[in-house]
């Protein structure tokens, strides 16, 4: 799938269209007031989705283009559409078996839902959920990069606690729990409930619940948190969430130890709220980088949760142990010879 390029000066005009386009839509956002709850505060409450297939990064072709056209939008969706409905077409029982080895998807696409549309923020047709820096890009420290790349290179064979968290049921993969939260391949659901002391934001893979206290200091905790130590409190109309004191394991790309994410949750009509989060941790990243999604209302008629039933027929944590210890087995008897 190929994402599309204009000729430059297309892009100028488009940029200065988009410009216009974007002052228009935020000045429409600072005229909205949200639904107050009954302790004072701005609603968040309900289920949202932030589904999209608009990637973390922006792919390196597109350089510093932050964001499409109206042609372009429409065109990048249907492309998107064109390979969802190409991936759901009946299979060919005739078809010759894979020969590259390649077993990685597991699921066909039927349980694949990452949403169809552009991440849309204040008009623009987003290319990437990074906004800064300008290339869209994680701006990896010295050395960062290569020490996560090991880590995954690194995940053990020798029992269950050396395997992802994902694959073991005890966290969403991809994030999507976060802090950040982020849109993946399906469930990319949260439902967030407010009292007057605390937000509570759960997301629906892995049913993984964040409890927000507001307005307390950060205290000290002897021991880190799969989800961070997490503390809120609202600025204006704008829910700010500050966590740090992560567990290596939940530990964001590249990240280390002393990682503060900031979280923005901002009302931009009654059925959208622009999230937006900062990444700042000067061992990990050589700037602070900073992303934004868009998440969208359910509605009433589909806004429920449902329960995430990880382990149920689950035979991926078994079958890769067993393979690890066939492949011992194997080379035991080559040694052997």
């Amino acid at each position: 799938m190929t994402l599309l390029r204009s000729p430059k000066s297309i892009l100028n005009l488009a940029a200065v269209a988009m410009t216009i386009s974007y002052a228009t839509s935020l000045l429409a956002a600072d005229g909205f007031t949200p639904t107050r709850t009954e302790h004072g505060q701005p609603d968040l409450q309900g289920i949202w989705t932030n589904a999209t297939q608009t990637p973390l990064e922006r792919p390196r072709e597109l350089g510093n283009k932050r964001f499409f056209t109206d042609e372009e939008r429409n065109n990048q969706e249907q492309q998107w559409l064109d390979y969802i409905a190409a991936r759901s077409a009946q299979s060919d029982p005739g078809r010759a078996p894979p020969t590259d080895g390649n077993t990685d998807l597991g699921y066909n696409n039927f349980w694949v839902d990452m949403g169809t549309e552009v991440n849309t923020i204040n008009g623009e047709y987003r290319t990437s959920l990074i906004i800064e820096p300008e290339d869209g890009r994680i701006p990896y420290a010295e050395g960062s990069r290569e020490r996560m790349m090991a880590r995954y290179a690194n995940m053990g064979y020798d029992g269950p606690e050396g395997r992802p968290l994902g694959e073991r049921c005890l966290m969403s993969f991809g994030s999507h729990a976060g802090p950040p939260m982020l849109p993946v391949m399906y469930n990319n659901n949260y439902q967030i409930v407010q009292t007057e002391e605390y937000v509570m934001i759960l997301a629906e893979m892995v049913h993984d619940a964040r409890i927000i206290p507001l307005n307390k200091e950060p205290g000290e905790f002897d021991f880190p948190k799969w989800l961070g130590n997490s503390v809120g409190y609202f600025e204006g109309d704008t829910l700010v969430v500050e966590t740090r004191n992560f567990r290596d394991e939940q530990l964001f790309r590249g990240a280390t130890e002393d990682l503060i994410i900031t979280e923005r949750f901002s009302m931009a009509s009654e059925s959208e709220i622009v999230y937006s989060f900062t990444l700042n941790d000067p061992a990990g990243y050589s700037v602070p980088w900073t992303a934004e999604v868009q998440m969208k209302r359910r509605p009433p008629e589909s806004a429920q949760m449902y329960e995430y039933a990880c382990h149920e027929g689950n035979y991926a944590l078994s079958g890769i142990l067993a393979g690890a210890r066939q492949q011992e087995v194997n080379a035991e008897q080559e040694a052997g010879n």
